[in-house]
C-alpha cells in the first residue's frame, strides 16, 4: 500500500505541470494562435521565479514565498508570450517559426543572465516548500495520505487552475468569444468581437499558465535550475493534442503521461518492475515512446480549431 501512496504522490509532481501548461496551450489555440513556444515560456517563467526564490529565500514564510514565486512566474510567462502574440497577430508571421524562435531564445537568455550574475548557469535554491502533512486534511484515511501528505502547494494550485479553466471555456462569454475566434474569426468579427484583442488575451493567458507550469515542474523535482524543463513544454503540446483541445480530456491525458513519467523515474523502487529483465534505457524512454504512439493513433482524430494557425486579416472579411 505504501508503494501506491508513493506512486500517486509522485504522479502529482509530474502531471500537474503538464496539466497547467496544456491548459495554457488550449487558451491560445482555441483563440486561433498555435503556441509551440510553451517550452520556452516554461523556461522563462521557471528562471525568473527561481531567481526570485533564491533572492528572498530567507525573507518570508516558505509557502508565502512559493505563492509569490508562482505569481512572478505567471507574470513573466505572460509578458514573454506577448512577443509571440505580437509576431503572430500584428506582424502575421508564421506562428511555428515565431514559437521556435522563443524556444531557442529562452534557455540562452537564462544561461546568459545566470552566468553574468552568478558565474554559473545553475541557480540553486533550498527546498523549504515541501508539505509533510496538511493539517486536518492529511489525517483523512487513505485520501489524506494520497493527496495531502508529501505534497507541494503547486499541486492544489494546479487543480484550481483546471476547475477555473474548464468553467471559463465552457460557461463564460469570454470563453465563447475565444472559441468563436478560433473557429470562425470572420463571423466573430461580424458581430462586433475584436478578434485581435481576444487572440492577444488567449496568448497572454497561455503564457501565464505556461510560466506557472515552469515553476510547478522545477520545485518538486529539483533544487536547482539549469535553464531546462526536460522537454515538458513539448510534452504538453502532445497532451493538448491527445486531449482534443478540451479541458476534461486534457486532464486525463496529463495524468496518463504523468503516470508514464513516474514509472520511468521510480521503477527501481517498485519491486515488480525492478525484477523485470528490461534495460534502464527502456524505462527512461517510456514517456516519449508513449507520446509517439499516442500521437500516431490519435492525431488523425484530432479536431483542432478550424482557424488555428491562420493569421486574421480584418480587410479580407
Amino acid at each position: 500500500m505504501s508503494i501506491l501512496y508513493f506512486l500517486v504522490q509522485q504522479t502529482m509532481f509530474f502531471s500537474i505541470p503538464l496539466l497547467i501548461v496544456a491548459l495554457g496551450g488550449m487558451y491560445s489555440e482555441r483563440s486561433g494562435i498555435v503556441n509551440i513556444a510553451l517550452e520556452g515560456i516554461m523556461i522563462m517563467g521557471a528562471f525568473v521565479s527561481v531567481f526570485f526564490i533564491s533572492s528572498y529565500n530567507d525573507a518570508m514564510n516558505p509557502q508565502l514565498l512559493l505563492i509569490l514565486a508562482v505569481l512572478v512566474a505567471g507574470l513573466s510567462g505572460g509578458v514573454f508570450a506577448l512577443f509571440h502574440a505580437f509576431a503572430s497577430i500584428n506582424l502575421k508571421a508564421d506562428q511555428v517559426i515565431s514559437g521556435t524562435a522563443l524556444n531557442m531564445f529562452a534557455p540562452a537568455f537564462a544561461i546568459f543572465i545566470a552566468r553574468t550574475f552568478g558565474g554559473t548557469q545553475y541557480i540553486q535554491f533550498v527546498d523549504k516548500f515541501h508539505i509533510v502533512k496538511v493539517p486536518v486534511l492529511g489525517s483523512i484515511p487513505i485520501v489524506g495520505r494520497l493527496f495531502f501528505q508529501n505534497a507541494y502547494i503547486t499541486t492544489y494550485i494546479g487543480f484550481l487552475i483546471f476547475i477555473v479553466a474548464a468553467f471559463v471555456i465552457k460557461y463564460t462569454r469570454f470563453g465563447l468569444r475565444l472559441r468563436s475566434c478560433g473557429e470562425h474569426p470572420q463571423a466573430a468579427d461580424s458581430v462586433g468581437i475584436n478578434v485581435y484583442k481576444i487572440r492577444y488575451a488567449g496568448v497572454f493567458i497561455s503564457g501565464i499558465l505556461a510560466g506557472i507550469g515552469g515553476i510547478a515542474f522545477v520545485i518538486p523535482t529539483s533544487t536547482n535550475f539549469d535553464a531546462s524543463v526536460a522537454g515538458y513544454g513539448f510534452l504538453a503540446l502532445a497532451v493538448l493534442i491527445f486531449g482534443q483541445w478540451r479541458s476534461n480530456k486534457i486532464f486525463i491525458a496529463a495524468f496518463f503521461f504523468g503516470i508514464m513519467k513516474t514509472v520511468s523515474s521510480t521503477y527501481s523502487g517498485i519491486p515488480i518492475l525492478k525484477d523485470l529483465p528490461i534495460p534502464n534505457e527502456i524505462y527512461k524512454m517510456a514517456p516519449y515512446i508513449a507520446t509517439l504512439v499516442v500521437l500516431v493513433f490519435f492525431s488523425k482524430k484530432s479536431q483542432a480549431p478550424r482557424a488555428e494557425g491562420i493569421p486574421y486579416d480584418k480587410g479580407s472579411r
